[in-house]
């Protein structure tokens, strides 16, 4: 005969409650010990276990402090709140998560955020012109070099990589500079005008 279970105190609505009050303050506790410059957290203890890290991101300077094996698209994303880098794999192979690097393209979710130390970083959001869009976003728009979108962000970055390079690049240069950049969709052959097209208006 199976043994009966005592009633508990605490009931599973106060509990769950509990648990993720607690869990929500040490979120927010973290986030804010991270986001907090370099000057002011020196003032108080650093969060265990954390290191500094200064970079330029979309042209504004960043001081933060991370733990060792924080990626860079971690940073980007979770900490930045530049959420236009996607991760899809997240092991360096789909380019899902291209931005810049003092100009050249890189996989952030490749790549420690400790490496970027010092460095320029470029999202998609630092294409942007305020609200205007960048020539290489309008390319894709105009020749649909897109299906769920998902990848896009990744295949302008890899095209400005490309043409910050090569303004005028061929069909099998254009070929070589995205073949880092995978699309799920297959929407390749509309990637390609997209990126002749962003050739012809940049």
């Amino acid at each position: 005969m199976p043994n009966k279970k005592k009633p508990s105190s605490l009931s599973r609505r106060q509990f769950i409650k509990g648990v993720s009050t607690g869990v929500a303050g040490t979120i927010a506790t973290t986030k804010l010990a991270r986001a907090l410059p370099i000057e002011k957290l020196e003032k108080a203890a650093p969060p265990e276990g954390h290191l500094p890290l200064e970079l330029k991101v979309n042209g504004k300077p960043y001081q933060l402090y991370v733990e060792p094996q924080t990626t860079l698209v971690e940073v980007l994303r979770n900490e930045l709140q530049l959420t236009g880098t996607k991760v899809s794999c997240n092991h360096g192979e789909c380019g899902a998560c291209t931005v810049l690097l003092d100009g050249k393209a890189v996989y952030s979710c490749h790549i420690l955020a400790l490496d970027a130390q010092g460095k320029s970083v470029t999202t998609i959001e630092g294409l942007l012109n305020g609200e205007e869009l960048h020539p290489i976003q309008k390319a894709f728009i105009k020749k649909d070099g897109y299906q769920c979108g998902f990848c896009t962000p990744g295949q302008i970055m890899s095209t400005q990589a490309l043409l910050l390079k090569n303004p005028n690049p061929t069909k099998e240069e254009i070929l070589d500079g995205l073949s880092g950049n995978l699309c799920r969709c297959g929407a390749y052959p509309k990637i390609i005008e997209s990126v002749e097209e962003a050739a012809k208006v940049k």
